[in-house]
């Protein structure tokens, strides 16, 4: 898009994808400045929580670059506004006489994505509109003329913001309408306004009736739509609104333009050096667009100048063309609409020429048909193709012979002569290969005279070997065409004939036709009157007696049929007019059509004008009230129907009757049909709820309801479940009511909060698929065809305790090669009180199985478990209605990879209570994404990336056998060297007391070296320390080593990486600084840094939002 507008950091997303060879990588500029990021694979741009929203206002846009160019992609302005909010107002209060015309104002909080207004009650009903009250396009509520009904206190507005997923309603208004004082007039006025609008949709206000035009009109003949505006819609449009006090008009000019567009989209190029490229930009628009262009997304103007380049108008022309020109130029077309981008990637290359089509191929026609023979290349510069055939001639000078761009060559009415070999050859190569080309004789017909036609498998129809067709016993029905289809696999010719049975001269019958019109119509346009046949007679008569409706005039005329088929009509007859007489039939569909409380509205099915039967026609309407049978009937009459009458009560009973009446009579006396007043609302609410809980069925029953004022047509049940029977209850957003479904039993889209509708009289419903100890309230209305009556008294009902569904997650770490924690999560429908946890596993036969019976307990560690084996997991959650269905997992411990579910994505769910979660399994050496999100909304992001060099190596330390046997060799040779010092110290020379103390004192009185007495450490330390170190990221991480110990000095440095891999560099250890003796953990200076652990998930849900 051109533009979209950011509410929360969700909103910001800005797509960008590419493709290429070498894979391409995406960078975005901001405003000008280039973003730090870089992306590979996917450019898509999202938000960075611990940046502000406000930071990502600006324009962007996004770049894919690789070897051979750069592309770009339009410029995109990101909006951030935050969430619209309606501060809370007073109630309105407005009053207005009978007949005046007031507004109601929408005021919403601005926005740069407009909302949808929507005018409701305080039920969520909206507010009934007619062409006397309607919506305008500025949201306001426009009464043409108030009447004593429009009052009332619940006028709200209610603006439904789309991209930010909001919606407000405004104070309710309170309309209060006082009798009329006076009658208003107005005189005829005329305004005028211009619109410039682009190329999609509009909207006009209107008020009068449409002439003709490309648009739709709609809100009750008031908005001229235009769902796809073409140049064509541009001129002046004018609407009137007309009454019997005055008329009004206003005009409008709408000016049609366009946003830049593609006459022609510009497609890749491929060219070899030296050539000269031309790149073409045929855009177009109104008013006509700029064009601008880039290389490799830097425009033109930045670049450095190329004598080799020039541009002129839409067109750019690169003359002389190098290996360096290889690049992706832009071309954007501009105007105050928008603007079209392109991207056309130019590689110069270098190809050897390759002929694609098949060699020796055989191409069959028909004399006088048309050939293509394929010769398709391809190479860098364009291979140059020739054709020629057996004699060597050139073919092209032939003017029925047309080379294609692609090489191909195409033949037009081919003849025997052109059958032969042709050779299709890349000149300046030594590339060719041949074609075929055999031509066969046209079929043709061969006439003797005879009708030729597909055969019909009938006795009268005998089809010859010779493909001639003989027809026994001609009758008239075998009058028509026939034809002769021959189909071969390369042409098709067809034959054509007629057959004409011309029959005896036998009048069989007499047809006589006539037009009819009532009196009065004579001067009517000739033309209107419409011929019928009247009635048919035997050919030999020549009389016979019509009947015919009075107060008609007729004219006559008769035609001749025999088997053959009809003569021409006779001249018509004079002018014969029948006398009136009174009707002879009534109106059917006498009935009540009444939707108003208080009035009673009759109407009927009319009677065709031949029906009238003489002048001054009109029907007489009679009522009374069906429960007073003795009443006098009420008497009125109509021309046409409807037939209102006003004060009649609600929905009461009424005997209509509608006859026919002339000048000369009435019609015969017709029957009493039972019609019915207005409905209003049902006054009073069903009673006496109950209800009968069976698991998760309710039996719902009450007592019929009372003062319908209408015809009942069913109940509507309001269930809200307000939570479980442990006390946690979901917070009640107030009651309410969804619109009236049409169809569909049950409404709603809220788990917890749905209507069913129950059709016709029946005091009691069965609802199933509740949720198991959960309590639940109801409550019942009733409606007929005008509303709902209150709601019942609520109703309160809970469900029984049920077996538990399975554990909401299941995930499991390994912290030694025999050993396993399983961690779960309790299930999202409990269905009851918790009594604990069935933890099952096994690797074959027989299933282990142990008891937790603490329910908040959500691990267990598993130990003496085979290293070598896979397990199944499972993990039921259990209450005292049974044991729920388990929740499965198949895994291993340390020795097979047990715990790295981490490698690609993976996503783990976790309690919000908990205040921290290890990641294990994660891939030495790797880059990982960490994120924490709560439903659709990301908390928290961050990069991490693991340490070791990616390489684990298979099994135990303690397993590997040459490195045990290495160790004790070595051992077994100090043991013989300790041996052989102490048996030469034994042998050595005696000396005198004095000389040995002064050694001695010597010895001590010596100072220590550091570097010396620093060679020295515990070899118990060391592996503790190199314990430590070994923890491993990923269960199949083993400790060990491949190096070989051959270079030991006097003391051992074994190291291990993070992921648990023996780097194993024995080497002597050097002098080093003071302070860094010790390698180990302990050394502050040294210490391996910890992972990062992910923030607490319960303070990243209770961070104010």
């Amino acid at each position: 898009p051109s533009s979209f507008t950011a509410f929360s950091p969700m909103d910001m997303k800005l797509p960008c994808e590419a493709s290429g060879n070498p894979t391409p990588t995406f960078r975005w500029v901001k405003d000008g400045q280039e973003l730090d990021s870089e992306f590979v694979g996917s450019g898509t741009l999202t938000a960075d929580v611990n940046k502000p929203l406000e930071w990502y206002a600006g324009f962007y846009r996004c770049y894919a670059s690789n070897a051979l160019g750069t592309a770009m992609t339009e410029r995109v302005h990101v909006i951030v506004e935050p969430q619209p909010v309606l501060l809370k107002k007073q109630i309105v209060h407005k009053e207005a006489h009978e007949g005046e015309s007031i507004v109601l104002s929408c005021n919403p909080p601005k926005s740069s994505t407009p909302p949808h207004i929507h005018w409701m009650d305080t039920r969520m009903f909206h507010i009934k509109q007619s062409s006397r009250v309607t919506t305008g396009v500025d949201g306001n509520l426009y009464f043409a003329n108030v009447v004593k009904s429009d009052s009332r206190d619940d006028y709200t507005c209610h603006a439904q913001y789309m991209a930010a997923s909001t919606i407000l309603a405004e104070a309710p208004v309170n309309l209060t309408v006082l009798p009329s004082e006076h009658t208003h007039t107005h005189t005829h006025t005329h305004t005028h306004t211009d619109y410039i609008i682009s190329i999609g949709s509009v909207k006009l206000l209107l008020t009068a009736q449409v002439m003709s035009w490309g648009g739709e009109v709609e809100n009750y003949d008031r908005w001229l739509t235009f769902i796809s505006i073409t140049p064509n819609d541009d001129g002046e449009y004018e609407c009137r609104a007309s009454n019997s006090h005055g008329s009004t008009s206003h005009s409008f000019t709408v000016t049609v333009e366009a946003a830049p567009y593609w006459v022609k989209e510009p497609q890749n190029l491929q060219y070899a050096p030296g050539e000269t490229v031309r790149l073409d930009c045929p855009a177009d628009g109104i008013p006509t667009p700029t064009v601008s262009w880039s290389i490799n997304g830097e425009p033109l103007s930045e670049v450095d100048e190329e004598p080799r380049r020039t541009v002129s108008n839409q067109v750019l022309i690169l003359q002389d063309v190098r290996f360096s020109d290889t690049a992706v130029y832009q071309c954007q077309a501009s105007n105050v609409h928008g603007s079209a981008l392109a991207n056309v990637f130019l590689f110069v290359v270098e190809l050897p020429p390759q002929i694609l089509s098949s060699d020796g191929v055989v191409y069959e026609v028909s004399e006088g048909g048309n050939v293509q023979m394929f010769c398709q290349s391809f190479g860098s510069p364009r291979p140059h193709i020739a054709w020629e055939g057996q004699d060597a001639a050139p073919l092209l000078s032939d003017p029925r012979v047309s080379l294609l761009t692609d090489g191909t060559l195409e033949l037009s009415n081919v003849s025997r002569s052109d059958s032969g070999i042709y050779t299709c050859s890349v000149t300046n190569s030594n590339l060719s290969i041949t074609a075929n080309l055999e031509v066969f004789e046209r079929t043709t017909i061969l006439k003797d005279g005879h009708k030729i036609q597909d055969y019909t498998p009938k006795d009268r129809y005998t089809f010859f070997k010779n493909n001639t067709l003989k027809v026994s016993d001609v009758q008239v029905e075998d009058t028509a065409q026939y034809s002769c289809d021959v189909i071969t696999r390369l042409d098709h010719t067809k034959a054509t004939g007629s057959i004409t049975v011309i029959g005896q001269c036998v009048c069989v019958c007499v047809r006589v036709c006539a037009r009819e019109q009532q009196h009065g119509q004579e001067g009517e346009e000739e033309g209107r009157w419409k011929w019928a046949e009247f009635w048919r007679v035997p050919g030999d008569f020549d009389h016979t007696q019509l009947a015919l409706h009075p107060y008609c005039s007729y004219r006559f005329r008769v035609i001749a049929v025999n088997q053959v088929g009809r003569s021409h009509p006779s001249d018509a007859s004079d002018l014969h007019r029948t006398p009136p007489a009174v009707p002879k039939i009534n109106p059917s569909g006498v009935r009540s059509n009444s939707t108003e409380p208080g009035t009673l509205i009759i109407t009927w099915d009319e009677l065709d004008k031949r029906s009238h039967n003489g002048p001054g026609f009109e029907y007489k309407v009679l009522y009374r009230e069906a429960d007073s049978p003795t009443t006098e009937w009420n008497v009125g009459s109509a021309k046409s129907p409807p037939f209102m009458v006003n004060n009649t009560g609600t929905y009461t009973p009424f005997e209509v009757m509608v006859q026919a009446v002339n000048a000369i009579g009435q019609g015969p006396k017709p029957q009493p049909e039972i019609g019915h007043s207005g409905e209003d609302t049902p006054e009073e609410p069903p009673t006496g709820v109950s209800s009968t809980v069976m698991n998760s069925t309710v039996r719902l029953k009450w007592n019929q309801a009372q003062k319908v004022r209408g015809l009942l047509l069913g109940y509507k049940i309001y269930i809200h479940r307000l939570g479980s029977q442990d006390g946690r209850v979901r917070r009640s957003l107030g009651q309410q009511r969804p619109e009236e479904p049409e169809e569909p039993l049950r409404t709603g889209t809220d788990r917890d909060r749905w209507v069913v509708v129950v059709h016709g009289p029946q005091t009691s419903e069965e609802l199933s698929g509740l949720r198991l100890f959960s309590r639940y309230e109801l409550t019942v209305t009733a409606f007929n065809g005008k509303g709902e009556s209150p709601p019942s008294s609520a109703h309160s009902f809970s469900t029984p305790e049920g077996a538990p569904g399975p554990p909401a997650s299941l995930s499991f770490d390994s912290p030694s090669e025999t050993s396993l924690i399983l961690f779960w999560t309790p299930p999202a429908e409990p269905n009851g009180v918790l009594l604990g946890y069935v933890v099952q596993y096994q690797q074959g036969d027989p299933l282990q199985m142990e008891m937790i019976s603490d329910p908040s307990v959500t691990h267990m560690e598993l130990d003496s478990l085979d290293s070598s084996s896979h397990y199944i997991f499972k993990v039921i959650a259990r209450t005292a209605a049974g044991d729920g269905p388990p929740i499965t997992r198949r895994g291993a411990t340390l020795l097979d990879g047990a715990g790295c579910p981490g490698r690609g994505t993976g996503t783990t769910e976790v309690n919000s209570t908990q205040g921290f979660y290890i990641l294990s399994g994660l891939k030495p050496g790797s880059r990982y994404r960490l994120m924490v999100a709560h439903g659709n909304v990301t908390l928290w992001t961050r990069e991490a990336q693991t340490i070791g060099p990616g390489r684990a190596v298979p099994g135990s330390f303690a397993a590997q056998g040459w490195l045990i046997g290495l160790i004790s060799a070595i051992v077994l040779l100090i043991l013989i060297l300790l041996i052989l010092c102490l048996i030469k110290r034994s042998k050595g020379g005696k000396y005198a007391v004095k000389d040995k103390e002064e050694k001695e004192v010597d010895s001590e009185a010596r100072p220590m070296k550091d570097e010396t007495f620093g060679e020295y450490r515990s070899v118990d330390a060391d592996e503790k320390r190199s314990d430590s170190q070994g923890a491993s990221l990923c269960g199949h991480s083993k400790l060990g080593s491949d190096d070989s110990l051959a270079e030991y000095g006097d003391s051992v440095d074994i190291q291990f990486n993070e992921d648990g891999s023996f780097i194993g560099q024995y080497s002597g250890r050097g002098p080093v600084a003071h302070g860094n003796e010790s390698s180990g953990p302990a050394s502050p200076d040294n210490a391996v840094p910890p992972p990062p652990i992910a923030p607490s998930m319960s303070s990243i849900l209770n961070r104010p939002s």
